[in-house]
């Protein structure tokens, strides 16, 4: 065991325990856009339900319409919930020596990569996210986790983070081979 290693069952020191959260919120857009792309989801599931029942229209359909009302009450419950919720847990930060980012609106993901160890860095719209004025940023590196992906950004701020962590991986991978 090395001299920093804390032996099994020891604490951390306090000031190691909380990670702050990352400073910066995505745009307030981004609600709208996780919330259209969910609606095309539930809207899919809704229409092939209603398409079964009318083509088998003696096949259970009080089981089937009840399948439909449900799956209607969770959709209109996931469309609620989901984006208010990814948006107050989405947030990123980037500084001189790492990018930090945080996730999810079930599972909530912390990541923090070393900008020494950023391979590229990608910006991309598509055709929803240009209609709403919106960027998807995504930062890989050689984790086995796949890339950062920093979504529902303005584009102005996409693109002065992507030439800024453009210039810092540069920066800070001068000489390194890895």
């Amino acid at each position: 065991m090395s001299a920093t290693t804390p032996p099994s069952g020891a604490q951390l020191p306090p000031r190691s325990r909380h990670l702050r959260p990352p400073e910066h919120p995505v745009d307030p857009r981004a609600v709208r856009y996780w919330r259209l792309r969910a609606l095309a989801g539930w809207l899919s599931a809704a229409a092939a339900q209603v398409v079964l029942l009318v083509l088998l229209p003696s096949w259970a359909p009080g089981a089937r319409a009840a399948g439909l009302a449900l799956t209607v009450l969770l959709g209109a419950a996931h469309l609620v919930v989901m984006p208010r919720r990814r948006f107050a847990v989405h947030r990123w930060e980037t500084t001189d020596r790492a990018i930090y980012t945080r996730t999810g609106w079930l599972v909530e993901e912390r990541r923090i990569a070393p900008i020494a160890r950023v391979q590229t860095i990608d910006h991309e719209r598509g055709p929803l996210e240009r209609f709403l004025g919106l960027t998807t940023v995504t930062v890989t590196t050689a984790s086995s986790a796949g890339p950062l992906r920093i979504s529902g950004l303005d584009e102005d701020t996409a693109a002065r983070l992507t030439a800024e962590l453009t210039d810092a991986a540069r920066s800070a991978g001068a000489g390194d081979a890895t």
